[in-house]
C-alpha cells in the first residue's frame, strides 16, 4: 500500500516538475498587445537574436536598447511632464517673485496659458526650467520631484502621472530583460527628473538614464559636500544630440530602439545603420478614446519625418489603438502613494 502510494505521490511531482518547466514555454509574452503585426514582429526578432545558432545571434554583452520617454514610456500631453512639474513650481514660488506676473514665460504660467507658454518655443522653456532648478543640490531637486510625482495630477485627465505609463511598454521592458538586453532609456526630458522614478516606474536603475542636463558646479561648505545646478544648459539629448548622448555614456550601438517622435529619427537612423539584425520602432499615438490621437500637427511629440522614415526604411510602427489591448495598467486608476508594479519576467539565462 505504501508503495502505490509513494508512486503516485512520486508521479505527482514529476508531474508538477514537467509543468513548471514547460509552462513558461508556453506561456504568451506581451500579453497587453493583440497578437498580430508588431507584437509578433518583435518577439520574432528577440527569438532570432537570442537563439544560438542563429545567423542573426547577438551576445549578451551586445543587447542594448534604448527607449525615448515622453510619449514613448507614458504619456506627454497637455505637455512634457517635466515642463508641468516646473510650471508647478513656478506656481509655488511666486509669491516669492512678484516680477513674474508680467514677465514671460512666467506670467504664461500663472495665467494657466499652456498654449501661449509653448508658443514661446524652447527659449521661454529653457528660462522656466532653470528659474526652477537653477540653484538646487541634485537631492533637493530629486526630492522636490519625488514629492510631486507622488501627488500631482494631469489637468486633463486627472490621473496622477506615474498611472499615466504604458502597461504594453512596461511588458516590452520588461520582456527584453529576461532575454538579456539592458535597458536605457535617452530623453529630452531632464536626467536628474527621470532618475527619481525610473526604477519604480520601469525597472531601469539611474545609472542608465540618459536625459539632457544643465551644467553643476561642485560645492564643499562647512563639510557638506553637495553638487549644485547652474542656470546653463549642458547638453541637450534630442534629434541629433541621442545618438550622440549615447555613444558617448553607453559606448556601444543600440540594437533596439523605440521611439514616437520626429526628435527620435536620429536615434532611430543611428541604431539600423550599422550591419546585422535591428529593429527600430515609432509608437503611434491613433487612439483618441483611451489616450490621445496625434502626430505631424502636434505641438508636443510632433511626428512626421520619422514616420516617412520609418516608412521608407521599413522600421516598425506601433499603432496604439490597434495594436495595444490595453494602454494604461488598469490597477493604477486608484493610485496613491505606490508605483505600478513591473511586469515579472523570468531572469536571463545564458
Amino acid at each position: 500500500m505504501w508503495d502505490w502510494t509513494y508512486r503516485i505521490v512520486l508521479g505527482r511531482c514529476c508531474l508538477l516538475l514537467v509543468l513548471a518547466i514547460s509552462l513558461p514555454a508556453f506561456s504568451s509574452p506581451l500579453p497587453s498587445w493583440r497578437d498580430h503585426g508588431a507584437k509578433a514582429r518583435i518577439v520574432a526578432f528577440v527569438d532570432r537574436v537570442t537563439q544560438r545558432g542563429s545567423a542573426d545571434f547577438i551576445p549578451v554583452n551586445e543587447r542594448i536598447a534604448v527607449f525615448d520617454n515622453d510619449g514613448t514610456l507614458w504619456s506627454e500631453k497637455p505637455a512634457y511632464f517635466q515642463l508641468l512639474y516646473a510650471a508647478d513650481e513656478v506656481k509655488r514660488l511666486a509669491p516669492q517673485h512678484p516680477e513674474w506676473k508680467t514677465q514671460e514665460p512666467f506670467a504664461s504660467i500663472l495665467k494657466d496659458s499652456l498654449s501661449d507658454l509653448l508658443g514661446q518655443g524652447r527659449e521661454g522653456l529653457e528660462v522656466m526650467l532653470t528659474a526652477t532648478h537653477t540653484g538646487l543640490s541634485t537631492e533637493a531637486f530629486q526630492s522636490s520631484v519625488a514629492q510631486w510625482i507622488k501627488t500631482a495630477k494631469n489637468p486633463l485627465t486627472g490621473q496622477h502621472y506615474r498611472a499615466m505609463v504604458f502597461l504594453p511598454m512596461l511588458e516590452l521592458l520588461a520582456y527584453l530583460r529576461s532575454k538579456g538586453f539592458k535597458t536605457y532609456i535617452v530623453s529630452g526630458g531632464g536626467t536628474d527628473f527621470i532618475r527619481v522614478f525610473s526604477w519604480e516606474l520601469y525597472g531601469i536603475p539611474p545609472e542608465q538614464v540618459i536625459g539632457s542636463r544643465l551644467k553643476s558646479r561642485y560645492e564643499n561648505g562647512g563639510g557638506n559636500p553637495r553638487i549644485v545646478k547652474l542656470d546653463e544648459l549642458a547638453f541637450l539629448t534630442d534629434k541629433q544630440g541621442k545618438p550622440i548622448a549615447i555613444n558617448d555614456f553607453i559606448g556601444r550601438r543600440p540594437v533596439f530602439a523605440v521611439g514616437n517622435s520626429d526628435g527620435d529619427l536620429q536615434m532611430l537612423e543611428w541604431t539600423t545603420g550599422a550591419k546585422g539584425a535591428r529593429l527600430a520602432m515609432l509608437i503611434h499615438h491613433t487612439d483618441a478614446k483611451r489616450e490621445w490621437a496625434y502626430d505631424k500637427d502636434s505641438a508636443v511629440g510632433r511626428l512626421d519625418k520619422a514616420l516617412q522614415a520609418a516608412k521608407a526604411n521599413g522600421w516598425l510602427v506601433v499603432d496604439m489603438a490597434k495594436d495595444w489591448q490595453q494602454v494604461f495598467p488598469p490597477e493604477l486608476k486608484k493610485l496613491s502613494s505606490k508605483g505600478p508594479v513591473i511586469p515579472q519576467a523570468p531572469a536571463y539565462r545564458d
